[in-house]
């Protein structure tokens, strides 16, 4: 629903109005009803009183109104909702207990957009695609509702219903956007959607959208996954890492025939006996800030079994972990007791740019028994800066590159990173190895280490 800024004046101006005049009113009758029935015993004081009232009123409806201006309504830019008045709005609509649906609507290039075609030609971009938006729902029968701008390219949208009435149109919405242009500038829109049967606190939902829409983004799988209400997921998370509860599974990594290390995958056991997976709790985790407790509970727990094994454990941890102080301090504390070889696989969307810092973290680690590897080489841009700029001792391939045929097409790729990490002394890794043919394949191309269900199965090594 955009508001022209014509009827956003109007509605300021009554809004002020309205709370305002009853105060006049009550003010206005006193006086009269007081005048009628003591008018020959009042004194001139009351006169004077009665004039600073009516003056102190009016000032108090003008000052209402002169606030009411101040009152963001409506973006700037786009005429849509502000985020604060949207989530307001919002709010009160899920108070009500009926079922409401939230859509989340993306421009993901506006980024590209303002650095090639300048600032005020993505604030055009915008304004267009909120119009488009609304435009796009009326032809589908669907008005009166609130759409608001909340941040960069990203608009919320609410409708009353449940999502299943929705999904639909907001697939042929991202379909129809694929041609969609403004003034020749090409438009990348996605989106998500979710409704209250995931939860009616408003944050949740919006985070949920957000996180939706970044799988939608990454993996053509679209399967869903199942939901757990979010404020029964951090208490599952919560008890969980406070019992220590959780099962460690195990594969196998080779170089050549014989079994180099072996990668832990982490599964939380909740108090109901149902397994969380990483894809959902580690969300938790990060949102609570409890990726240092989880990293050395984990890390703990892996050096306890690896004490009655010759092999290194790899295990993933979180960059953030890593360049906490206190983290390194009890991991070397941890290793110098164990006297045991792990390995860190780390994965990072964001670049760090304190690259001599966290290289001397790294060697630090080093020293005490730990090799780094950095995941996903190929798929994240991280991953190319941090092999071209961090002493690390492992690259693992992204598992796009993991099946024949994407090992077939993406040969010289694969090569050219292979060829790139061992003339600076780094090891090469590939993972999800599933077939006969993926494995000769990989063999030809030279790389170090080879993991997957054609060569190891999963094993538990500990449950709580």
């Amino acid at each position: 629903m955009l508001l022209p800024q014509t009827k956003e004046r109007e509605y300021r101006f009554r809004l002020a109005l309205r709370m305002g005049l009853p105060i006049f009113a009550l003010i206005i009758a006193l006086v009269s009803h007081t005048l009628v029935g003591n008018y020959d015993t009042l004194e001139s004081s009351f006169y004077v009183e009665s004039i600073l009232l009516l003056v102190f009123s009016i000032y108090f409806i003008l000052f209402l109104i002169y606030r009411g201006y101040d009152v963001k309504i409506t973006d700037d830019v786009t005429k849509t909702f502000t985020r604060e008045y949207l989530y307001k709005h919002i709010k009160k609509k899920l108070k009500l207990q009926g079922d409401y649906t939230l859509i989340l609507v993306s421009i993901d290039n506006l980024n590209d957009i303002n650095r090639l075609y300048g600032i005020n030609n993505g604030d055009k971009v915008l304004e267009e695609i909120s119009l488009w938006i609304a435009n796009y729902l009326k032809s589908q029968k669907i008005e009166n509702f609130p759409l608001g701008h909340i941040k960069g390219g990203d608009f919320i949208l609410g409708l009353e219903g449940l999502k299943s009435e929705f999904t639909t149109i907001l697939d042929l919405m991202c379909l129809k956007s694929s041609e969609l242009k403004v003034e020749n500038i090409e438009i990348k829109i996605s989106g998500s959607i979710i409704d209250t049967e995931y939860s009616r606190d408003l944050n949740y939902l919006v985070e949920n959208l957000f996180i939706s829409q970044e799988e939608n983004r990454n993996s053509k799988n679209t399967q869903a996954y199942e939901h757990i209400n979010p404020n029964e997921l951090e208490l599952l998370v919560i008890d969980a890492l406070k019992n220590r509860s959780l099962t460690i599974m195990k594969q196998d990594v080779f170089k050549n025939k014989s079994v180099a290390f072996s990668e832990c995958f982490i599964k939380l056991k909740a108090k109901n006996s149902k397994l969380l997976y990483p894809k959902s709790y580690l969300k938790v985790i990060n949102k609570l800030g409890l990726n240092i407790e989880y990293d050395l509970m984990i890390l703990e727990q892996v050096l306890l079994f690896a004490r009655h094994s010759q092999t290194p454990y790899a295990l993933s941890i979180s960059p953030t972990s890593l360049r906490n102080e206190k983290f390194i301090a009890k991991t070397k504390e941890l290793l110098e007791e164990s006297y045991q070889k792990v390995i860190f696989i780390l994965s990072e969307q964001e670049y760090c740019s304190h690259i001599s810092r966290y290289n001397s973290i790294l060697k630090s680690l080093q020293k005490s028994g730990v090799l780094i590897a950095i995941d996903r080489l190929g798929a994240i841009h991280t991953s190319f800066l941090y092999l071209r700029e961090l002493d690390v001792d492992i690259v693992r391939f992204d598992s796009y590159y993991s099946s024949k045929e994407k090992l077939k097409e993406n040969e010289n790729i694969i090569d050219g990173f292979n060829l790139m990490a061992h003339e600076k002394g780094i090891k090469s890794w590939i993972k999800n190895i599933e077939e006969d043919e993926s494995f000769e394949l990989v063999n030809k191309m030279n790389i170090d280490y080879k993991q997957g269900k054609y060569l190891s199965s999963l094993q538990e090594i500990y449950a709580s």
